[in-house]
């Protein structure tokens, strides 16, 4: 059994980027935090892909409750371990920083920035035992540009793309992948409050791109045909911002 663990895989990317990796077999563990009925729906979507997968309830920001549930997991599958990482957990709390509560800085730091070290930490010491594994961060157009009303964003996946590149330089030796993927306007829950009409006009693909082709780049990652891959952000943005 082959296990993936994607981060905040209710809906949207992380619900898409299950799907792919069920499709090359993995069994999902679909994180979430608040809503399990999207999760369950992931679930369901997964077992129609002929793969299988469990919810696991924990708000990677929160570091004693992501070990919490970890070391549950752990304990039930002593013998095999998580090969493949997503972290796609991520919030948007939007702002000019000038008018930005402290709060609202904090949690979106906490929950990319902080939520990737939980977890990924957690996971490290059985991928370099194993000597494999797959860590994928789902960044942003945010964090390579930078984006006015996005300073806390910015910053959040400006960091991690930085500690993708750290990182990947840290476990290379022993055969494990760290890459960023950061996709630009995606037609998802997050961007819903975006005016998609006027900024289709920046893109020169001239449209959003899907949550599905995110997910693809992210499978190839996954894959060890990508093994030569490693420290990288790949964009997938339509050509607006290269």
């Amino acid at each position: 059994m082959k296990y993936a663990l994607v981060t905040g895989a209710s809906k949207g990317i992380g619900r898409a980027t299950s799907l792919r990796l069920a499709e090359m077999g993995y069994f999902i563990l679909i994180n979430y935090n608040s809503s399990r009925e999207d999760a369950e729906k992931t679930l369901e979507l997964v077992k129609e892909k002929g793969s299988d997968g469990e919810l696991l309830k924990f708000d990677v920001s929160d570091a004693a409750e992501t070990k919490s549930v970890l070391d549950t997991w752990t304990a039930r599958h002593k013998n095999e371990y998580i090969e493949v990482l997503v972290n796609n957990a991520g919030i948007r709390k939007d702002n000019l920083m000038i008018w930005m509560p402290e709060e609202d800085w904090t949690s979106v730091l906490n929950v990319s920035l902080n939520g990737f070290f939980h977890v990924t930490q957690y996971m490290l010491k059985n991928m370099l035992v194993k000597r494999f594994g797959r860590i994928i961060n789902i960044v942003s157009l945010s964090g390579i540009k930078g984006m006015k009303g996005q300073a806390n964003y910015s910053a959040a996946k400006g960091g991690l793309i930085a500690a993708t590149k750290a990182l990947a330089a840290e476990v290379g030796p022993r055969n494990v992948t760290v890459n960023a993927v950061a996709p630009g306007f995606i037609q998802t829950d997050m961007v819903k409050d975006l005016p998609e009409e006027e900024l289709k006009k920046l893109i020169p693909a001239g449209r959003f791109g899907t949550a599905e082709e995110v997910a693809s780049l992210v499978g190839f990652l996954a894959s060890k045909e990508a093994s030569y891959i490693t420290g990288e952000v790949i964009s997938i943005n339509g050509g607006i911002y290269t």
